[in-house]
C-alpha cells in the first residue's frame, strides 16, 4: 500500500515552537497487514501498547513539537522487531534515524518502569495451581513453578573492550538469566550480567537467588541445568544416573527445562534486535541490557494480551557459551534427599 509521508524531521524550522505534538504517521490510514509486517504486531495490541506507555512517554517527551506516543511506539517496535534504525524504517513513520534512536530509548526506559507490573512471581493461587498442571502434564514433574536459564545476547564490543563481556566462545555478550511458566510467561528477567560470567556465577548473585534463599517455606520448585546448583528449591538433573528412575527422572527434566530454552528462542526470534546473527546491539552494555529488558517486558505485555508466545519461534537451538561443571562446589544434603524423594516417588 503506497503512502505519502512528510518528512519532518526538523521540526522547529519547518513549524516554529509551540506545544503540539506531530502526528508524522497515520495509524489509521495504513492496513493490519502493514503494521503486522513492518513493526511485528498486530493493530489492536499496538492501541493497547501506546494506551499503556502514552502518559510515561509525553512526561518524557514535554518539549516543543515533541513527536507523539504512537509514533514513538511504533518507532520503538520497528527496532526491536528488525534491528535496525535504518531510513527504510524511519521512512514509513516520517522521523529521521536520530529520531528513532530517540524514540527506542523513550520506550525502552517506559516499559523497563513498567516491568513490575508484568514481571514477577507474584500471582494469585489459582493461576499459580495451574501452571504447575501445565508443567505436570509436559512430562509429569509435579510441583514445578518456573524453569531457569542463561542466556547470551551477542553485543558490539565495549569502547574500552572491556574482557569481561568476552564469553568462552569468544564474543561479546550479556548474560541473561531468565524464569519462565509452562506458557513461556516470564516470572523473572535479570539482564545486566556480563558474558564472562558463568550461569553459576550469575545465578549466585541474582535476585533470583536472593528472593527464594530468603523465603521460610517454598510450595514447590524451579528446574535447572546442571550448571545450577541443586537447592531444596531448585531440581536439577541427576548428574551421575544409576537407577532406571533417575533415568527417567533426567528425561522428564530435560522435556520440562526445554520450555524455557524454547520461550528464549521465541523472545529472540520475534525481536530481531537481539539476534546476534542479524546484528549486534550497538549500545553500551548497560543500555544493551535495558533493550534486553524492555523486549523482555513486550514479550510478557504480548502473552498477557492474548498472543502466542510461540507464533515466531525458530527451530533450532541458539548458539549459547557453553562451560564446565565447578566440581569443587558442595552439594546440599537437605536437596539431594528432597530431589531423591521426587525421584522415587514419582518415577521409580
Amino acid at each position: 500500500m503506497a503512502i505519502s509521508i512528510a518528512i519532518l524531521d526538523c521540526d522547529l524550522v519547518l513549524h516554529g515552537r509551540g506545544n503540539k505534538t506531530l502526528d508524522r504517521f497515520d495509524i489509521e490510514r495504513v492496513s493490519d497487514e502493514f503494521l503486522l509486517t513492518t513493526f511485528g504486531f498486530p493493530r489492536e495490541f499496538i492501541y493497547y501498547l501506546v494506551e499503556l506507555l502514552k502518559d510515561d512517554l509525553l512526561r518524557r517527551t514535554q518539549r516543543s513539537r515533541a513527536i507523539s506516543p504512537d509514533v514513538q511506539v511504533l518507532a520503538a517496535l520497528g527496532f526491536y522487531t528488525t534491528g535496525s534504525f535504518q531510513s527504510k524504517m524511519g521512512d514509513a513513520i516520517g522521523i529521521s534515524q536520530a529520531s528513532m534512536s530517540r524514540c527506542v530509548s523513550n520506550v525502552t526506559k517506559a516499559l523497563i518502569e513498567k516491568a513490575p507490573e508484568f514481571i514477577g512471581f507474584t500471582r494469585d493461587e489459582a493461576t499459580s495451581q495451574q501452571s504447575k498442571e501445565e508443567f505436570y502434564r509436559t512430562a509429569g514433574i509435579p510441583n514445578v513453578m518456573g524453569v531457569v536459564d542463561c542466556a547470551h545476547i551477542a553485543i558490539k564490543a565495549p569502547n574500552s573492550d572491556d574482557p569481561s563481556y568476552v564469553n568462552k566462545k569468544g564474543f561479546h555478550s550479556i548474560n541473561c538469566q531468565l524464569v519462565c511458566d509452562a506458557r513461556g510467561l516470564l516470572l523473572s528477567a535479570e539482564t545486566p550480567w556480563p558474558g564472562s560470567l558463568t550461569d553459576r556465577a550469575v545465578f549466585k548473585q541474582s535476585g533470583l537467588s536472593k528472593l527464594f534463599e530468603e523465603k521460610d517455606n517454598v510450595d514447590g520448585w524451579l528446574l535447572g541445568d546442571n550448571r545450577y546448583p541443586l537447592k531444596k528449591w531448585l531440581m536439577t538433573p541427576v548428574q551421575s544416573p544409576e537407577s532406571p528412575a533417575d533415568y527417567r527422572f533426567n528425561l522428564a527434566h530435560s522435556a520440562t527445562h526445554e520450555i524455557v530454552d524454547r520461550t528464549f528462542r521465541a523472545i529472540q526470534t520475534r525481536f530481531r534486535c537481539l539476534d546476534g546473527a542479524k546484528g549486534y546491539l550497538q549500545y553500551s552494555p548497560e543500555k544493551c541490557s535495558h533493550i534486553i529488558q524492555a523486549c523482555c517486558v513486550l514479550h510478557n505485555i504480548s502473552l498477557q494480551s492474548g498472543l502466542d508466545a510461540w507464533t515466531f519461534e525458530r527451530t533450532e537451538a541458539t548458539d549459547q557459551s557453553e562451560e564446565d561443571i565447578d566440581p569443587t562446589d558442595t552439594v546440599d544434603p537437605d536437596a539431594l534427599i528432597v530431589r531423591q524423594k521426587l525421584i522415587q516417588e514419582h518415577f521409580s
